[in-house]
Order: structure tokens, then sequence, then C-alpha cells
């Protein structure tokens, strides 16, 4: 590589770590559904809420805005993207300056917005959540939160249906056909880490799972995939029964990103018993 190109290519990166920067901190956190929470010593969002929008590692993005000459892919981008609620414009500009093509020229960029955060109430009492291609749970409702165990009471970096399925007693002992369910999910986790092989933040949550699981360890190692899309499940909440719902997705942007997912009732008292746990969630009383 000749000198002028290692320079073009250091001048891309600061130019791309400053419009980063000025991107994320002209959003405010309630703009992408986030508390304000503490006293902010800065404007806009942090670095660690922008990687947890994107679903990449902190470290990573940090490293992106100090202009380090690191990889990035053009679906990490696109992640990034719809955090940072990018318009066409400054979308294209940001593919521009990393030196990559859009696959998707001209997307919106939806995350989870105040207004995806009432679609969320407003599908009450069906359960339903937005959840992104890595399976962190992004945002959901209270019936939701209390449909496999109390969402509530775990940590943020547990919010995840992969840690949940693997490693949660609570969330296991609520899912039917548990040995199938989770197969299943390993299957569509590995056909979704394809185009993610090399972002830290997939290889983190893979180590973690092989780490915390021999279950997983052993349905990862038969090498299966299969595609996203919907089935009928049967779950035991622990308050209101058995439950008989259809699971359903519905594709904020292109298939590798973010989803709506509800869990629709299949018979009357599905619906019904539904209905009492949405009750149950709003008198703030947990499986």
């Amino acid at each position: 590589m000749t000198t002028t190109m290692v320079q073009e290519s250091d001048v891309r990166r600061h130019e791309l770590a400053a419009f980063l920067r000025s991107r994320r901190e002209r959003i405010t956190p309630e703009q992408v559904g986030l508390p304000r929470g503490r006293r902010r010593r800065t404007p806009g969002l942090r670095r660690e809420e922008v990687a947890q929008l994107s679903a990449v590692g902190v470290t990573w993005y940090t490293w992106l805005e100090q202009a380090r000459d690191i990889q990035v892919s053009p679906q990490v981008l696109d992640a990034i993207a719809r955090a940072l609620l990018l318009d066409p414009s400054e979308r294209s500009h940001l593919f521009a300056l990393s030196g990559i093509a859009d696959p998707a020229p001209g997307t919106p960029c939806p995350t989870v917005t105040s207004a995806l955060r009432q679609v969320l109430e407003q599908l009450e009492p069906i359960p339903a959540c937005i959840m992104n291609s890595r399976y962190d749970i992004l945002a959901y409702n209270r019936t939701y939160g209390r449909l496999f165990c109390d969402l509530d009471s775990l940590p943020r970096e547990d919010l995840n249906c992969m840690i949940l399925a693997f490693t949660n007693d609570g969330w296991r002992a609520a899912v039917a056909d548990l040995a199938d369910a989770t197969r299943m999910m390993a299957a569509r986790f590995r056909a979704s880490m394809a185009e993610h092989l090399a972002e830290p933040a997939w290889k983190a949550l893979l180590a973690r799972l092989q780490s915390a699981s021999p279950e997983f360890r052993e349905v990862w190692a038969r090498h299966e995939v299969v595609g996203q899309g919907g089935r009928t499940k049967y779950i035991h909440n622990a308050h209101v029964g058995l439950l008989h719902l259809e699971h359903n997705n519905l594709w904020l942007g292109p298939a590798a990103g973010p989803r709506l997912v509800s869990y629709v009732p299949l018979d009357d008292d599905s619906r019904e018993r539904l209905e009492k746990l949405q009750a149950l969630a709003v008198a703030g009383i947990s499986p």
C-alpha cells in the first residue's frame, strides 16, 4: 500500500470517527426509548448506549470513534445507522466514509423509538418485544416481561434470549419441549452469525454461551442451521398456566436487522390467561 493510500485511509477513519461522535451527541436518550437516568456529563447518547442499540461491543465501538484501523462489515454499519437515527443522506455519508457499499441504499433507520414502545404497549395483552438478530431483547411490553420469567429483575447483559434459554432456570421451566426449542434456537443463531463471524459482540456472546452451558456446546457442535420463521409454542407460565401461542416476526428493516416478536393466543383459554397475566404484570406481581 502506497503512502498516499495510507494517508487517505487515515483521513477517512478520522472523518468517520468525528461524524459518529457528532451524530451520537445530537440524540437524546428519550429519542431512542432510553431513560435519561443519572446526570450526564456529555450531551446525547453514551458510547455504551450506541453499542447496546447496535448490538456491538462497547470496546469495538469505542475504537471506531477513536479512528482505529479495524474491520467493519455492512451489517454493523447498518445497525449503527439505525441506532443513530441517520437519514438517507447521513446513511450514505456513513458508508462512503467507511469505503463500503451500502447493501440497502435509502433505507430508513428505525430503532426503539418512543413510538415503537407505544406499539408494544398497544399490543397488550399480546406479549411482544423488539429483538435484534443476535437475540438481544431491546424493548418489551409488560406481558412479555412476565411471559417466561421476570425480565425486569435481570441485569441488562442477561436480556438475550440465547443466554436465557440456556442458562436461566425460570425461562427454561416455562418452555415446553425445551430440548427441541433450544436446538432450534442454536441453529437459528448459527445461521444469523454467518454474517457476523468477526464481530466482537457476537464472538463474546458465543464464548459466554460455550462457557456457561454444556447443553449449548453439545448442540452447537452439530453445525445445524435453520432460518427465522414463526411457529406454534406451548409455554408454562408460573402464574396463569399453559399458554398455546403463535410466535410471529415482523421485520423492522432488512431481514438481518431488528424485528418485532409477538406471541398471539391460539385459543380462548390462552387469551384469557394472557389477560390475567397482563393484570398481574400491571400489579407488579411476577412469576
